[in-house]
């Protein structure tokens, strides 16, 4: 079976309507919280071969993710999936897709979307985010549109994000208390929280995964 079918069926299954327990942890008020789409775009690797040297399937394939700007108020220097805020009448795909947009400068055209995953809550800013999941069947050029948003945007290879060593668990300390994360050092960055959690968890749920050290602890200065 390739990725896109494995990412297909994975979509299929959430269409059951029933809750994945791996992101159990990721809710917020549904009645007061506010609607987000997040893009998450996964493509055949593109001419950057993966650091990777580890026989880790799927081999041929990266995902996009971009860098927030340090100088933002809210998650500054976090990396995130390409998205934003629902605006009225809007679907969550037109909205993760305009997004993708205007972030990355990417051709939506070239996007085959594949479907939607369970809302998830993002607590700290009151979101209740859709992941949109596509298939870049033709890779546009990606670029910071806007450096007072982005800091970079980049396509990962899955096989680096599947390495352990390459995984760790990212801690957070805040009001008195420890909070810890799936997270992955790959590109210069950290990637975690919300997006460390989710790739984590869709990884699991597609059996991509390998086992990974989850006693590695990389304290977050936030």
């Amino acid at each position: 079976m390739s990725a896109r079918e494995d990412l297909a069926g994975l979509v299929r299954r959430a269409g059951t309507g029933t809750a994945d327990p791996r992101w159990a942890a990721l809710t917020v008020d549904a009645a007061r919280a506010r609607r987000a789409a997040v893009l998450m775009l996964f493509g055949v690797l593109d001419d950057v071969p993966a650091e990777s040297g580890k026989p880790l399937a799927p081999a041929d394939l990266d995902v996009l993710l971009l860098e927030r700007a340090h100088t933002l108020g809210s998650h500054p220097g976090q990396v995130a999936f390409p998205g934003g805020g629902i605006d009225r009448g809007e679907t969550p795909v037109a909205a993760a897709l305009r997004e993708a947009e205007e972030e990355t400068g990417l051709d939506s055209g070239g996007v085959e979307v594949l479907g939607t995953l369970q809302e998830l809550g993002l607590a700290h800013s009151n979101f209740l985010v859709t992941p949109v999941l596509g298939w870049w069947h033709s890779p546009s050029p990606v670029r910071v549109v806007d450096y007072g948003e982005s800091a970079q945007v980049f396509r990962v290879p899955v096989r680096d994000l599947l390495d352990p060593d390459n995984r760790v668990m990212a801690t957070v300390h805040r009001a008195g208390r420890t909070f810890d994360s799936p997270a992955f050092t790959v590109n210069g960055v950290v990637v975690w929280g919300f997006t460390g959690i989710v790739l984590s968890g869709l990884f699991d749920q597609l059996g991509w995964s390998v086992p990974w050290d989850r006693n590695r602890l990389h304290p977050m200065g936030v």
